[in-house]
């Protein structure tokens, strides 16, 4: 991936769209995000991961828009493994960055720490970026939060790290309770967990640009509640439709600025 921006931006369409309706949502984001101020002028990285049968159509239309990544990798580079998809075939498709260790991936198909351990060392062995989700199952005071994710993060980079592989990492804090439900976790509460977590990431030596971004019911209208303690966002479900996609970068334009986001419009800006 290029230089980090002050603001990453990304989306997962998960299992929700079918690929023509990928097709259709990423050129609506590619005619809304390329000419935008705050990507234009570097303050906002989007990226952006479908299914995996979309993926290349998807690094087609959002080329110079937006980096394209996977939902899930092998923890295997090659072999007799029906259905798998490994970390070196993402990456000869031209994404960047691959998704790991999602609450659903723990919930519904058993993947545990030594499974999130074994594919984040496979990314980082195949240059991708691990899109590292990590996340308290219960609500609970924020400071056992945060030492949890430090505990997810220093475990998931343990094998990296012994073999000698090296890179960016993307911390997305996803606290569980907080995922599919009506609104995110509180904003004091988000920024007082990643503050801690993003001062750790900052100062591992063998993942320089690491950042922390902030998932779980995440949509328009967070980012500016917690800028001071987020490197960024990534959306899911709030971001269906692509207008709302522009919403948050007009968040980013504003934050940057430091005038109120329904202040941004014109060049590039769309509001919902």
């Amino acid at each position: 991936m290029a230089p980090t921006p002050r603001f990453l931006i990304g989306v997962s369409t998960k299992m929700y769209f079918s690929h023509a309706r990928t097709v259709q949502w990423c050129r609506g984001v590619a005619a809304l995000a390329g000419g935008h101020a705050a990507v234009r002028g570097g303050h906002a990285g989007l990226f952006v991961v479908p299914g995996y049968l979309s993926v290349l159509a998807a690094r087609e239309i959002l080329d110079g828009v937006a980096d394209v990544g996977a939902q899930d990798l092998a923890a295997q580079d090659a072999g007799a493994y029906t259905g798998e998809v490994s970390g070196a075939q993402i990456a000869e498709a031209g994404c960047t960055l691959v998704e790991i260790g999602h609450a659903e991936r723990r919930r519904l198909f058993g993947e545990d720490d030594a499974v999130v351990r074994a594919k984040t060392t496979a990314a980082l062995h195949s240059g991708l970026t691990p899109l590292l989700c990590i996340g308290e199952a219960r609500h609970g005071p924020p400071e056992a939060a945060a030492r949890e994710c430090i505990r997810q993060i220093d475990d998931a980079l343990a094998a990296a790290r012994a073999s000698g592989a090296s890179g960016r990492l993307i911390a997305a804090y996803e606290p569980h309770w907080a995922i599919g439900a009506p609104e995110p976790a509180p904003p004091s509460y988000i920024t007082a967990v990643t503050q801690r977590v993003r001062e750790h990431v900052r100062s591992l030596p063998d993942f320089p640009g690491s950042s922390v971004i902030y998932g779980g019911s995440a949509g328009p209208g967070l980012l500016t509640a917690v800028a001071d303690g987020v490197d960024g966002l990534f959306l899911g479900r709030f971001a269906h439709d692509p207008a709302a996609v522009g919403a948050v970068l007009d968040e980013v334009s504003a934050v940057v600025a430091g005038t109120p986001a329904d202040s941004i419009g014109g060049a590039g800006g769309t509001h919902v």
